[in-house]
């Protein structure tokens, strides 16, 4: 029997050794690489080759949206299926526009991140239920969450503000010139009527773009 070669993406080595025992139980499914970070799955991904590649979004660095963008233009073959514990639906989103197949709750239930799995490997779009539901209400409503405005780069440097990071800390994380990362963050200001970092962090956290305990 071919199994589905899977890679686990996450920071918290609990979290994986859950995700690993479980997976691991199914006969259609091996783990076959871990990492703890994007920058680390961009580098195992090169010699595991996985089928699917179940990505965590909320981690330091390149962060997994990030991550993404760069799998997925480099091994159009693999399959990522992001996971996230955020409230909110712009991760998703972001996450889908970025190159991600399928999307998942980390509160889903253990046999729906087996089935997300496997419909990924499959080619097939996984979004959990109640995220799907969330984007549609919003859509029907009208409601728009402010940083739906920003750019996809915008969003990275925003995420990475919110945290507290310094914009040489990000302008290292995300290879880019100090310079661009501060045009960004004008942007981010002028866009979301915003003065300062702590406005940023108070905003991402009312709508669950982070946890407060990140």
């Amino acid at each position: 029997m071919h199994k589905l070669k899977v890679m686990l993406v996450d920071d918290h080595a609990v979290v994986r050794m859950g995700f690993k025992l479980l997976l691991e139980a199914c006969k259609d499914i091996e783990v076959v690489a871990e990492a703890d970070s994007g920058e680390a799955a961009l580098q195992a991904c090169e010699l595991a080759l996985p089928d699917v590649v179940v990505m965590d979004l909320a981690m330091t660095g390149i962060g997994g949206i990030e991550a993404i963008k760069r799998l997925t233009a480099k091994h159009s073959q693999v399959h990522i299926l992001a996971l996230s514990a955020h409230e909110d639906i712009s991760h998703p989103m972001r996450a889908l526009q970025a190159g991600a197949l399928g999307y998942l709750s980390k509160r889903s239930a253990p046999e729906a991140l087996i089935d997300a799995i496997r419909a990924t490997a499959r080619g097939q779009r996984y979004v959990d239920s109640q995220i799907a539901q969330r984007i549609a209400m919003q859509a029907i409503s009208g409601d728009r969450n402010p940083v739906g405005k920003l750019s996809a780069r915008e969003f990275e440097v925003f995420e990475q503000l919110a945290r507290g990071q310094s914009v040489a800390q990000i302008s290292d994380t995300l290879k880019l010139s100090g310079s661009t990362v501060g045009t960004h963050l004008y942007n981010i200001k002028q866009k979301l009527g915003l003065n300062n970092q702590a406005e940023m962090t108070l905003l991402a956290v009312r709508h669950g773009l982070i946890n407060i305990t990140e």
